[in-house]
């Protein structure tokens, strides 16, 4: 079992808050460098959301999958 099946399985019913928890640290870390790397940490953000099952809606807004 790899460490993201690990983390998924740990993350299970709760990934609301796993995505509030990735925007605030994406937040906190484009504040502490001054947005100097806010495109890269975008795209982080977008990745793990995506591990965590979500899809992007058009604006931003996120939406979770549908079955």
């Amino acid at each position: 079992m790899s460490m993201l099946d690990k983390l998924k399985g740990l993350l299970k019913g709760h990934e609301d808050q796993a995505r509030q928890g990735v925007e605030k640290a994406g937040d906190a870390f484009d504040a502490k460098t001054q947005n100097k790397y806010q495109s890269q940490v975008d795209t982080a953000q977008q990745k793990i959301n995506e591990q965590l099952g979500t899809q992007e809606k058009p604006g931003g807004e996120q939406r979770p999958p549908q079955p």
